[in-house]
């Protein structure tokens, strides 16, 4: 990723103006964007050991299965690309059928995530994680999923926060250690390394998988187990690293160099650069809340952050 890169998009080690010149600074700022990356994902993902999304928007004690379709109040397939790069993201179809390939496994951890169209799962309804599945007096198993203790799907019209109780079109949400979400992410996906890239003539790492019609393959693909990666650090490079230079207000790497030259300090503040981070990874904008809601787990992201620059010996 910092050699060959997608497209013009590669992962920053340090060069480039302003900060400090040295090779000693360069070297600090290089890592530093990797901590930065390790953090994010180790709230997103790696801690739950599980590449989709979880479901875990619970709404009156209930997890909707429409929370396939976006948590939090959102809509993953309305994540869409600007006007000037609109070109790139995928269509929404409705009759797509998918089945998250992971998923949380605590005690009455909610079932895969699913979508598919209305005439399918006309109420998809909800998880109830307090439903007991092993009663082998009634011939009744836990069969959801591998290592489930607890819980089981309900037939019911629930509504998610955004108030969806379907889950058709609702196969975008997040996938890969740093949880690509949306249409215009995987859209992109498909544009600079997959199949779209290789009809269209350009060079494609991922020629045979088509990234819009088979989103799960960043989760569900045994013969590219490294898609879970290259997915987060592709996002990172693309919306990461860059942003700041499209008038955000905010400058990623600029900021990550003052926070390097002014001696790390205060690395696990909720306030500060990884604070920012975390805004632009969980909500979009450096500065939460965003339109797309208040940070999640701010906190956490930032232990994250300290945690993986002491590891590295920076602190």
């Amino acid at each position: 990723m910092y050699e060959d890169g997608i497209g013009t998009r590669k992962l920053w080690i340090g060069g480039g103006g302003g900060g400090d010149d040295t090779f000693d600074s360069k070297y600090k700022y290089a890592l530093v964007n990797v901590a930065a990356f390790l953090a994010q994902s180790m709230k997103e993902t790696i801690k739950y050991d599980a590449c989709d999304e979880n479901s875990w928007d619970l709404v009156a004690g209930k997890y909707p299965a429409s929370n396939a379709c976006g948590q939090l109040g959102q809509s993953y397939s309305n994540y869409k690309c600007s006007a000037a790069e609109a070109h790139m993201e995928c269509p929404v179809d409705p009759d797509m059928e998918i089945t998250a390939t992971t998923n949380a496994k605590w005690w009455g951890a909610p079932g895969p995530l699913k979508c598919g169209p209305k005439s399918k799962l006309p109420t998809p309804g909800f998880w109830d994680s307090s439903a007991a599945c092993h009663k082998p007096w009634a011939n009744e198993y836990c069969t959801e999923y591998e290592g489930q203790k607890s819980g089981k799907w309900v037939s019911d019209v629930t509504p998610s926060t955004a108030g969806r109780t379907d889950v058709e079109g609702c196969c975008w949400w997040g996938r890969g250690v740093i949880q690509t979400t949306g249409v215009c992410n995987f859209g992109k996906l498909n544009y600079f390394l997959g199949k779209r890239a290789h009809q269209e003539g350009r060079d494609s790492a991922y020629p045979n998988i088509d990234f819009c019609k088979q989103p799960d393959a960043i989760c569900a693909s045994t013969e590219h187990p490294e898609l879970k990666w290259i997915a987060g650090l592709f996002y990172w490079a693309e919306s990461v690293q860059v942003y700041g230079e499209r008038g955000e207000g905010w400058n990623y790497t600029e900021e990550l160099k003052k926070f390097v030259d002014g001696g790390l300090q205060n690395a696990d503040s909720d306030s500060g650069f990884i604070h920012a981070v975390s805004g632009i990874v969980n909500r979009g904008c450096h500065s939460p809340p965003c339109g797309s809601g208040a940070l999640d787990g701010g906190a956490d992201r930032a232990k994250n952050f300290k945690a993986v620059l002491t590891a590295m010996g920076l602190l």
